[in-house]
């Protein structure tokens, strides 16, 4: 069943691995960030955003 998953839908396979306790989160995330370009990340980033221009400006009031 796991290869059909894994086939079907990566995504889904590869949260499961952190759900069954194969993987941490944080392990997982490495391997993604690894993987992905610097354009990948920033964009993935922006789209979440999590990136700097969605940062409140902080005013000096």
């Amino acid at each position: 069943m796991e290869d059909r998953l894994f086939d079907s839908d990566p995504r889904d396979f590869a949260l499961s691995l952190v759900e069954e306790g194969m993987v941490s989160a944080d392990h997982l995330l490495l391997c993604a960030v690894k993987y992905m370009s610097h354009d990948d990340v920033r964009d993935m980033l922006d789209c979440n955003e999590l990136s700097p221009r969605f940062e409140e400006e902080e005013s000096d009031d």
